[in-house]
C-alpha cells in the first residue's frame, strides 16, 4: 500500500475516533481502532491514547503476527485485533470500546434481545462472553461469537464490532448502546413487572433445547429438507393468516454459494405453490454453507445475517419489509428443520 493510502487510512481512524467521542461512545483513554491496509498488515491505535484526540503518530502499522513495524507501543488489545483479521479475511475494520449503558446492562444480564425492529434487524440476539482480564488474553470465544454476529459483548469489559469499513462498526456500536438505553427506560416504565431479558432467554433456551432433541436433522439443501420446509409452511395456520392479511405473493430463491445450488419458492398469499431450481426470483438470498447451517440450527437470525452482510439479499429490502411478519414466521419454521 502506498504512503498516501496509509495516511488516508489514518485520517479515517482519526475521524471515526472523534465521532465515537462526540457521541459519548468512548471516554477517557479506553477503546482502540484498527483497519486492514494489506492482506497481512493493519493499522492499530497506540496504547494510552484518547480516541477523540488522535494524532497520526498514535496509529501504528503491524503485521498479523503482532510485530509492530514502526516505533511505538500499540494497544494492549493487539491480540484481539490480529486474531480477528486472521480469522476473517473479509473484515477491513475493527472497533473496540467500553460503552456506558451496555456495560452496565451486561453487569446484571447475560443476554440481550432487542424489541425495536431496527435493533432486531441489525443486532440480533446478543449473549455476553465472560471476561476475567483487563485485556483479551483468549480471543477464541470472541472469534466464535463473531462468526454469528458482527458485534460481541465482553462482560465486565466492553464491545467489539467488525465490518467492511469503520462506519459499519460505528453503526453497530451506536445501535447497541441506543437499544440498551431503550430497554433500560422501558423497564423504568414497567416498574419491574415485565419478565427480564435474561429470564425470557432462559425460557426460550430451555424450549429450544427440548425441541432440538426431538427434531430430525437433514442434509443441507437436500430435497428432503426443502420438502419438509414446504410442508411446514403450507400447514402452518399462523403463516396462512399472515400471508392472506399481507398478500405475501412473491418468489424467493435461496442459494448455496459453494455449489450454486438453488431453490426458488413461489409464494401466493403465504403459501408455497411451486418450487423451482433457478434464481430468477424477485428476492434472492445467498450465503456460504457455514452461515446457512447457523440459520437452520438456530444460531443466527436470517434478517440479522442479511443486514450484517453475512448473507446477501438481492431485491428491494423496503418492499420485503411489508411482509416482515409472515417472513419472520417462515424463518421460525426453518428452525424446525435443523441440518446435520
Amino acid at each position: 500500500m502506498s504512503n498516501e493510502a496509509i495516511i488516508k487510512s489514518k485520517k479515517d481512524i482519526i475521524a471515526i475516533g472523534r465521532l465515537l467521542w462526540d457521541k459519548e461512545l468512548v471516554t477517557g483513554l479506553n477503546g482502540n481502532i484498527s483497519t486492514r491496509v494489506e492482506d497481512d498488515k493493519i493499522l492499530l491505535t497506540a496504547t494510552q491514547t484518547c480516541l477523540g484526540l488522535l494524532q497520526e503518530n498514535e496509529i501504528l502499522i503491524l503485521n498479523l503476527s503482532g510485530e509492530v513495524l514502526e516505533p511505538g507501543q500499540v494497544s494492549t488489545e493487539k491480540l484481539l485485533h490480529t486474531s480477528i483479521y486472521q480469522n476473517f479475511p473479509y473484515v477491513k475494520a475493527v472497533i473496540h470500546t467500553h460503552l456506558t449503558y451496555a456495560n452496565a446492562f451486561f453487569l446484571e444480564n447475560d443476554h440481550f434481545s432487542p424489541r425495536i425492529f431496527e435493533a432486531k434487524f441489525y443486532l440480533g440476539e446478543i449473549n455476553a462472553i465472560p471476561q476475567t482480564t483487563p485485556s483479551v488474553t483468549d480471543s477464541q470465544p470472541v472469534i466464535e461469537t463473531l462468526k454469528k454476529n458482527n458485534i460481541a459483548v465482553l462482560k465486565n469489559h466492553g464491545v467489539v464490532a467488525i465490518g467492511e469499513n469503520l462506519f459499519d462498526c460505528f453503526l453497530l456500536i451506536q445501535g447497541l448502546e441506543d437499544a440498551v438505553k431503550v430497554e433500560t427506560i422501558s423497564r423504568f416504565f414497567t416498574q419491574g413487572s415485565r419478565v427480564t431479558s435474561h429470564e425470557r432467554r432462559t425460557i426460550i433456551d430451555k424450549q429450544d433445547a427440548a425441541n432440538s432433541k426431538s427434531l430430525k436433522k437433514y442434509k443441507l439443501f437436500s430435497r428432503e429438507q426443502i420438502k419438509e420446509i414446504v410442508r411446514l409452511v403450507n400447514e402452518d395456520g399462523q403463516l396462512r393468516e399472515l400471508g392472506e392479511k399481507t398478500n405475501m405473493t412473491m418468489d424467493l430463491a435461496v442459494v448455496l454459494n459453494e455449489t450454486g445450488k438453488t431453490f426458488k419458492f413461489c409464494f401466493e398469499k403465504g403459501r408455497i405453490t411451486k418450487v423451482g431450481k433457478d434464481n430468477s426470483a424477485e428476492f434472492v438470498i445467498s450465503a456460504p454453507e457455514n452461515v446457512w447451517r447457523a440459520v437452520f440450527n438456530r444460531e443466527i437470525d436470517p434478517f440479522v445475517a442479511t443486514t450484517q452482510k453475512k448473507m446477501n439479499l438481492k431485491g428491494d429490502f423496503a418492499k420485503i419489509s411489508q411482509w416482515y411478519a409472515p417472513c419472520s414466521r417462515i424463518f421460525e419454521l426453518w428452525r424446525e428443520v435443523p441440518v446435520e
